[in-house]
Order: C-alpha cells, then structure tokens, then sequence
C-alpha cells in the first residue's frame, strides 16, 4: 500500500483498550478444532464459521478445517464440529442421519441459554427471545423450541409482540447483544407483562458486558475508535455502536489495511479495542501500522477489569485425547 494518503497524517497517542480480544468461548472453540484435527486427522469439517474472524477461520483451514454450511456437503462418517455460535436440535439429528461424528464447540454460555428456552418452553411460557434474527445464534436457540418463541430486536418491536397469555411471559437475549439496548427492550416488557420471568443470571456474556464497558470508559479520552473484528460478528458491530453512543465516531476494521486516512483528519489520540473473536497477532499488526505510517509514539493501555474465566474442553473431545494417551501408554 502507498504511504502517500497517509503523508499528512499524523496521531501522537494510541490507547488501546487492555480487555480486548479472545473471551474464553472463543479461545475454546479454536482449541477444539486444533485438538480435533490432531486427534482425529485431516479434515475435519466445521458447521458455519467456527467463529467470526477471516484471519482464524483461513487460518485453521491451512490446517485442514473446512467451513460448511451445509451438512450436505459433508462426506458420510467424517467428522463434524458445531459452531461456538451453537445450533438448532434439528442440525444434530440431520448429522446423526448422515453417520457424522461429531464434537460441540458451542460456548458454554450459549449452551445456558439453550437450556433456559428448554426449560420455559417445558413450563408452557412464551418465550421472548431478544436478538437479531437473522445471527446464527440466535437460530440455534430459536430451534430448541420454535413454537414458544419470538424474536424482538427493538423496542418498537418489544411494544407490539403479542403473547397467548400476558401473564406467562419469559426471555431470553443473544450472548453478544449491547447491554443498553437490551436493557431498554427489557424494561419494554417489563412494562407490558409484570410478570415477566427473567433468567437467573444474565445472558449477555461476561466477555460481551466486559468489553462494551471497557469502550465506554475509553471513549472520553479518545477522538476516534477502532473496532478490530468482523462485520458479521454481533459483538464487533455492538462495539462501534456502544462508542458511538458515547459521542465518539468508531469504525469497524478487519485489518490494518482497512484504516482509511480520511478517518484520522485532526485526530491527535486514537482509540483502539478488539472484539471478542479477534486475534491480538492482528491488534500487533494495527500497532505496528499506527507508529509507521500515523506517526504514533505513545501507545498505552486502558486498564478496566481482568478476566479469568476457562472452559474445559466438550466431553466427546476430552474422551477422544484421553483414549488415544492410554493406547499410547
């Protein structure tokens, strides 16, 4: 790429935010999909992203990983990891049809949820689900138990959703929704059914609520955020929206490249964050394009909360390695 529309530009500050990057959902699905192609050889295939980032998904696929969104496009008897998006029973029984051997890498805590829809629907409560309808998530949930469930993304929608009976109404939220406007869409319902259950703990994932308040504080000390993730990625799209909303212009980037130099007009300090399912090889590689071609001399970090959250590996997988150290033995 030419230096020269970058020639009059010139950022003096980076501060990035320091809880950024993988969540431990996502650090387990990469592991999964590594550990299954050592244990189980090459290839292994993969039911939709496993998840949304192009660099790692290209980067598993160099390794034998290969993306399907089709379980038709699966040979018979191979074997099959499910998203950490999770998916709908129905996928799994269309697996067991076709002989696939298959690993769940759904993220725990999108697991929690599936079991919460399960559980209401078995106690005859219509069940509101807050998300987008189109996510793979939030299809798989809705597959647990699509005749008790409606999908409401905004509170317009929130306003108009009818029930069979008002006073037996639950929800639910997608894992990686923004914490404001799933607050607002809840208060909607809280308004409309009194009764209204909630699940026990809330849905939007550690990681999700971590990394969208690590935006708000950084926002102020900032002129202009970047967003390192993907845009089919609801938790990177949720990001620029939560800087936005605290006054502050953000744009969404897969990679370096993708910085644009009439972003940067005036700008003296520069805000940087990566989503939940972003590399930190690619928050080095904007580093480095900050100090060489912005001018960058300080960079900091923007210290919130820590995390120190692990989740073990699914059991089928766990068994898979156990199996294969005792034949060794």
């Amino acid at each position: 790429m030419n230096a020269a529309p970058f020639a009059d530009t010139h950022v003096d500050t980076l501060v990035m935010a320091k809880l950024r990057g993988f969540c431990a959902g996502v650090v387990r699905a990469i592991d999964v999909v590594e550990k299954a192609l050592d244990v189980c050889g090459k290839p292994v295939y993969v039911n939709h992203e496993i998840i949304h980032n192009k660099y790692v998904v290209s980067d598993l696929a160099a390794k034998g990983a290969v993306t399907v969104e089709n379980l038709s496009d699966v040979p018979e008897g191979a074997w099959l990891i499910f998203s950490a998006h999770g998916v709908a029973p129905a996928v799994i029984e269309d697996a067991k049809r076709r002989k696939l051997k298959m690993i769940d890498a759904t993220c725990p805590l999108v697991t929690k949820v599936h079991l919460e829809a399960i559980k209401y629907a078995k106690e005859g409560y219509s069940i509101i689900l807050i998300g987008h309808d189109d996510h793979v998530e939030t299809i798989g949930t809705m597959g647990e138990a699509p005749a008790h469930i409606q999908v409401v993304g905004t509170t317009l929608e929130a306003e108009a959703v009818t029930v069979p009976d008002p006073e037996k109404v639950a929800y639910l939220t997608q894992t990686t929704l923004s914490l404001d406007d799933a607050a607002e869409v809840v208060a909607v319902l809280k308004r409309r059914f009194p009764k209204l259950k909630c699940p026990p703990k809330d849905d939007i994932c550690y990681a999700t609520q971590n990394r969208q308040n690590a935006v708000k504080v950084l926002a102020p000390k900032v002129d202009v955020i970047l967003v390192l993730g993907a845009p089919n990625s609801s938790n990177s799209v949720r990001l620029c929206e939560v800087a936005e909303a605290r006054g502050r212009k953000a744009y969404l980037i897969e990679r370096a490249t993708d910085i644009q130099p009439e972003w940067l007009r005036g700008v003296k300090t520069l805000g940087l964050t990566a989503s939940a399912s972003a590399p930190e090889v690619l928050v080095q590689e904007v580093i480095d394009f900050c100090r060489s071609r912005l001018g960058v001399t300080k960079v900091v970090e923007d210290v919130t909360v820590e995390e120190d959250v692990h989740f073990s590996l699914p059991y089928e997988l766990e068994k898979l390695l156990k199996d294969r150290g005792a034949a060794a033995a």
